[in-house]
């Protein structure tokens, strides 16, 4: 099972045209199943549908969560085709809260803002600008800057005066909430609905 977009929190990027050949050599056997953890990064937080739109690949499973309810209710999706999902029979499998219609609803309704209200699209562009407007801070304290749509990661210059989590403890006393992930690393995710004039205020 591999994370869409490891790059924020990490220094290994995932190549999925390796996947997309590890599958070719496995061929009809299918004793290795390609499972894509897009609970993150999936339903338009990249600029795309999924994460791994990017690369234009389709793994065997697809794992969703947090946003498919526009978080707002716990709800996950398993997604692959039936040759996979079939594999379980009935009564082989249970979840306390599985089939939840409440839930469902819920994920449904969301689904239909995502593509109504076109957030994948904006999120390709804010985010486009937003790492456009990152890249002019000083290359002494943000080294790096990148990410997907509107998740977003800077690498600042740690000393041990200053670390990711010094820094946005004053991002956050300046009203901007950011995320420490190692000791250099900020994770940046504005909500998908940003538009251009509440990013430069940011």
């Amino acid at each position: 099972m591999l994370k869409s977009v490891p790059v924020l929190n990490t220094r290994v990027e995932v190549k999925w045209r390796r996947q997309e050949k590890l599958r070719e050599l496995d061929g009809e056997q299918r004793i290795v199943l390609w499972i894509a953890d897009e609970v993150q990064t999936g339903l338009g937080r990249t600029g795309r549908r999924l994460a791994v739109d990017h690369e234009e690949v389709r793994p065997d499973i697809v794992l969703l969560g947090k946003a498919l309810s526009g978080g707002t209710y716990p709800v996950s999706a398993v997604l692959c085709d039936d040759e996979i999902m079939l594999t379980i029979k009935p009564g082989e499998h249970g979840s306390t809260f599985g089939g939840n219609p409440i839930a469902c609803q819920v994920a449904m309704a969301a689904l239909e803002v995502m593509e109504e209200e076109r957030l994948a699209e904006n999120a390709q562009r804010m985010g486009e600008l937003l790492r456009s407007e990152l890249s002019k801070l000083p290359k002494d304290i943000v080294t790096t800057v990148r990410g997907k749509g509107l998740l977003n990661a800077i690498i600042i210059k740690e000393t041990k005066d200053c670390d990711a989590w010094k820094v946005c403890l004053r991002l956050r006393d300046n009203g901007l909430l950011a995320k420490p992930t190692h000791g250099d690393i900020i994770r940046l995710a504005p909500p998908l609905t940003i538009n251009e004039e509440e990013l430069h205020e940011c």
